[in-house]
């Protein structure tokens, strides 16, 4: 069996979190859905580390970043899909 390298923890995520040390760009990651454990492939463009972000679809600045069915935060920079996001692209709405 293999492993999710990527979850997703609800379906209107437009993020997922990687699960894996080691992320190199170009992997066709095997992708879980959480919520109803569906699956699908995504490859990553970036080296990704454990714990951080992975855009499912093209994001743009001030796109609202969607986590486990929950608003994180807004784009401050664009993220294409398969690409890694964290804090030079992505800012909290609270400050």
């Amino acid at each position: 069996m293999t492993h999710p390298q990527l979850l997703v923890h609800d379906r209107d995520d437009n993020v997922g979190v990687v699960v894996v040390e080691g992320l190199t760009a170009g992997t066709d990651m095997l992708c879980v859905v959480t919520a109803d454990n569906s699956d699908f492939r995504l490859t990553v463009t970036d080296d990704v580390p454990i714990g951080h972000k992975v855009a499912l679809g093209d994001l743009s600045e001030g796109d609202t970043v969607i986590k486990y069915g929950a608003d994180i935060g807004r784009m401050v920079g664009p993220a294409a899909k398969g690409s890694h996001v964290h804090t030079h692209n992505l800012k909290t709405k609270r400050w």
